[in-house]
Order: C-alpha cells, then structure tokens, then sequence
C-alpha cells in the first residue's frame, strides 16, 4: 500500500472521531505493511487531554508488541502531531512520520517548531508531509465551520436571562470564573 492509502486509512478514523463528537484527526501506525495499532482522537468522550490519535496508537502498539520502542513502525496521522504526541514519537523512537494537513497553531513537526527532528534529541524521525493534505484539511475546516454555527445558533437561541444568569449568576453576583 502507498502512503496515500495508508492516509485513507486515517482519514477513515478521523470520521471515527467526528462522529463521536471530537475534533476529528485518526492515526494508524503500520510495520512492515501491516496495521499495528490504530487511534482516533477521543479527548472530549474521555476527560483526558492526552487522548489524541497518535498517542492512543502508538500507546495500543506498545502494548500489542509488548516494547515501548517502535524503531520499524510508520505512523500516518491526518493532522501534524502537537508537541506532546511529537515528543512522545521521538521517545517512541518511531522510524517515520506521514501526516496530512500542517498545524500552524501547535504543529511540532515543522509549521511552528520540528522536534520529530530537532539535531539536539537523541531521535530523529523520517518525516513526510503534505499527504492527502487538502482531504485532511477540509475535513478538519468543514467540522470546525459547523461547530462555530452550532454555537452560533445556540447563543442566538438562549435568551437575555440565561445570557445575564451566565454573565452574573442567578444571584445577580459577578461571576469572575
């Protein structure tokens, strides 16, 4: 299989996330041709902030191969990996990294800092970019666009109370929090 297919793969799992609720990014990770280990992000359905697609993949392949080093292991990720899951890739000593639409807000593996390949560590990733970028994009603006109408219409809908109530409590007291 290609890298691309291998993205559609994640993108696959990336509508696993959405339809769940999440901001939808899907990883697999894959050694020699073969699906290891598989994430989806889940942050929002478990309360817990680490619960991103790459980081549950890479956390399910350590079990399964019963070895937190992945040295011949690709991970395909629909969005750029945020410094946490890079760090943990580079700790992970994973051998490469495919991944979709760029992150220009808290990519760590080249759009706003690259520590998948920082000289300094004692790990440097393969990295490949830009794959299927504009499927991994638009997936990721079309669910974003909905979610800001969604809030939109429901902050239209509530009326001058709740937006007072919530503002001031229903004391009347300001609510600093």
């Amino acid at each position: 299989m290609t890298d691309e297919d291998w993205m559609r793969h994640a993108l696959m799992l990336a509508a696993r996330a959405e339809a769940a609720g999440e901001v939808p990014v899907g990883a697999v990770l894959v050694k020699d041709q073969q699906v290891v280990a598989e994430g989806w992000n889940q942050m929002i359905s478990s309360h817990d902030p680490s619960a991103h697609a790459e980081m549950l993949a890479v956390r399910q392949a350590g079990q399964l191969l019963q070895n937190y080093r992945l040295p011949e292991c690709t991970l395909y990720v629909t969005l750029e990996p945020c410094s946490m899951c890079a760090g943990m890739l580079v700790h992970s000593r994973i051998k490469r990294l495919v991944f979709g639409a760029s992150d220009y807000k808290t990519g760590a593996a080249g759009s706003i800092m690259d520590l998948v390949c920082h000289p300094k560590l004692n790990h440097q990733l393969e990295v490949t970019a830009g794959v299927l970028a504009e499927e991994c994009s638009m997936m990721l603006s079309t669910f974003f666009q909905r979610r800001r109408a969604e809030q939109k219409r429901l902050k239209q809908q509530k009326g001058p109370l709740e937006i007072v109530e919530k503002t001031f409590g229903n004391d009347g007291d300001v609510d600093l929090t």
